[in-house]
């Protein structure tokens, strides 16, 4: 399998496709009506979408959500992506260069709960409307910064992880060792991910979590990482990862190294976590509705600048996917 050449081929193949429909999915708000019904009149506004990355899939249909919006709205979208999902410095400038370019709104998901803080708030101060989706900024530092909470779209991570994990487990009877690839740690979806996973884990007593090691979120870092896990820990039969590449990274060391019998479930529903679902080398993934993320996003953006009220937190259904849900 060659994991790397598919991850390019299917960024290179979605940053070609038109933008899809929605297949109906389940959003959650704290106030009711979200899209806007008709596109914004008089001239388009324009709104930045910063993104962590577009080497990640997840990232790629986030940003096909967030274009269907721009054509049903009625806005001019301008996308910016960092190189890579640690990349915060970059993120930051991207969003100082939005604020230049004097878009009226920004829609963000950010590599880094905290550091993104201050630009954003400098945004907020020349009147740009701010979204955060994905990633949720930290609240805490939202109130050290003496700025008002900004409004979320994003889903249950505590609760997506805690599914997985359940699934996981499910059926260990005797003394078995787990591992855990967290992702990014000074995010707040990685940190919900870890709790929610953790819990899970602590439900069966036959169950120990032996290691936890962060992995960025990246492929090529999660082999390495397992490949080092691995060598402390020869007997580990369970891998929960944080994410899809960090899974496949999983995936791809066990295949090379020859290691069988070891479940790994992973976090974002991947075109190539689901192939490796249905081939039975990995067991789990959570759907979270990346491309719908970023269709709320924007929409949640087009109604502040309508001056509409808006939820202050937008909550995307998150449901778990096995081989059994796969065709």
């Amino acid at each position: 399998m060659q994991l790397l050449r598919l991850s390019a081929a299917l960024f290179l193949a979605c940053g070609l496709m038109a933008c899809g429909q929605s297949s109906g999915p389940s959003v959650t708000n704290s106030a009711p009506g979200l899209a806007p019904s008709q596109p914004m009149a008089s001239a388009k506004k324009e709104i930045g979408l910063v993104m962590k990355t577009l080497t990640n899939p997840f990232f790629v249909e986030m940003e096909r959500g967030a274009r269907r919006a721009e054509a049903e709205l009625g806005i001019a979208l301008k996308v910016k992506t960092a190189a890579q999902e640690t990349s915060i410095e970059q993120q930051i400038q991207l969003v100082d260069d939005l604020i230049a370019a004097k878009v009226a709104a920004i829609v963000i998901a950010p590599g880094d709960s905290q550091r993104l803080i201050p630009s954003l708030k400098k945004a907020i101060s020349v009147g740009i409307q701010v979204v955060n989706i994905d990633n949720r900024l930290d609240p805490e530092a939202l109130k050290q910064a003496d700025m008002a909470p900004i409004p979320f779209v994003g889903v249950d991570n505590d609760g997506g992880a805690y599914k997985a994990g359940k699934f996981l487990i499910e059926g260990i009877n005797t003394p078995t060792e787990a591992a855990f690839l967290e992702g990014i740690r000074s995010a707040d979806n990685a940190h919900q991910r870890s709790q929610g996973a953790r819990r899970a884990l602590a439900e069966n007593r036959f169950v120990k979590l032996v290691a936890s090691e962060a992995a960025n979120w990246e492929i090529n870092v999660a082999y390495d990482v397992t490949k080092s896990i691995f060598a402390k820990h020869p007997q580990v039969k369970l891998i929960f990862a944080a994410n899809d590449m960090m899974a496949l990274g999983a995936v791809k060391y066990l295949q090379e190294s020859g290691k069988k019998n070891v479940k790994v479930v992973g976090y974002d529903a991947l075109d190539e976590a689901l192939a490796e679902i249905k081939s039975g080398r990995m067991a789990a993934t959570v759907d979270q509705q990346a491309a719908e993320q970023g269709y709320q996003g924007v929409a949640l953006a087009v109604k502040m600048l309508r001056g509409a009220p808006v939820p202050s937190l937008t909550t995307i259904d998150t449901r778990l996917v096995t081989a059994a849900g796969i065709r």
